[in-house]
């Protein structure tokens, strides 16, 4: 443990992360990942479905469930207060109290986690009696309140259940469960799968709001490429459970040095190339994963 008067510049640091899915035949998940992301920024992480990047995320929160196995690295996160945690060698309570306080996140497929037959503010609620236990039912109440305001949600929508909200509303009451607690880092994994696109923008905009409003960092992580260039400070590349390369948007954009970052940005169509352009790019891209 160390500690500074200052908050670091880093929130989380992961170097050399290895986690294998044991079996017959072992799978290097995430094969030795080092990353850095910083206080307040948003790091985009792309890749193909099955690249690594759901367990990479899972790891870093130690969510991993058998058969995955961490090998080998660390995962350090740096409070705010100065102290630096080794996420890894916490078990027991201590995890407990560092998820979701300190690192929370939003899961693929979230704005279906909600419970059925509990209200959402029985949902929300629950949070604070789990790790502010302190706090009295007016408090709750109140905070619960205010976080669906924070999402863009009428209060009222507290006495509601799940089916009686959109898939879009479902999905901010997710997010406004993440932020209970002021987390300093929330990882999202594929937090717009299965919106429109209206809606997706609806919920981008709302993150981008929240982020500048609290200043928490964000772990943003899907397979559109596009999109993380366009909301993120700075973006990493995935494939086959390694990161590839990682820079700012402008220079990934503009820049990419490795081959499948290039052949990955040409397989998105244009509003102005020739459709024929980009089937051949898209043969392309399939060639180039095959190899």
């Amino acid at each position: 443990m160390s500690t500074t008067q200052d908050a670091p510049r880093e929130v989380l640091t992961v170097t050399n992360l290895r986690v294998d899915y044991a079996g017959a035949e072992t799978v290097h998940a995430v094969d030795d990942v080092s990353l850095t992301i910083r206080r307040g920024e948003i790091l985009g992480l792309a890749g193909e479905s099955g690249c690594g990047k759901s367990t990479l995320a899972y790891g870093i929160n130690q969510l991993l469930k058998p058969p995955a196995v961490i090998r080998s690295g660390e995962v350090v996160f740096h409070d705010r207060s100065g102290t630096d945690v080794d996420v890894l060698a916490l078990s027991g309570r201590e995890l407990r109290r560092h998820r979701w306080a300190k690192v929370s996140m939003v899961f693929q497929g979230s704005m279906n986690s909600l419970n059925p037959v509990i209200s959402v503010e029985s949902q929300i609620v629950d949070v604070f009696r789990t790790h502010r236990p302190e706090m009295r039912k007016a408090e709750r109440h109140t905070r619960a309140q205010d976080l669906l305001r924070l999402v863009g949600v009428d209060p009222d929508r507290l006495s509601s259940y799940a089916h009686e909200l959109s898939g879009g509303m479902r999905q901010r009451v997710m997010i406004a469960m993440a932020l209970a607690l002021d987390p300093q880092l929330l990882i999202m994994d594929e937090p717009t799968t299965a919106l429109d696109v209206v809606v997706q923008r609806d919920i981008l905009n709302e993150i981008m709001r929240l982020r500048s409003d609290l200043g928490f960092a964000v772990l943003f992580i899907t397979h559109d490429l596009p999109l993380l260039l366009e909301i993120s400070d700075r973006v990493a590349i995935m494939r086959s459970g390694k990161i590839l390369e990682s820079g700012s948007a402008e220079e990934i954009y503009f820049a990419a040095k490795d081959p499948y970052t290039r052949t990955l940005l040409r397989s998105f169509p244009s509003l102005t190339g020739e459709r024929g352009d980009f089937i051949r790019t898209g043969e392309r891209l399939e060639q180039e994963v095959a190899r």
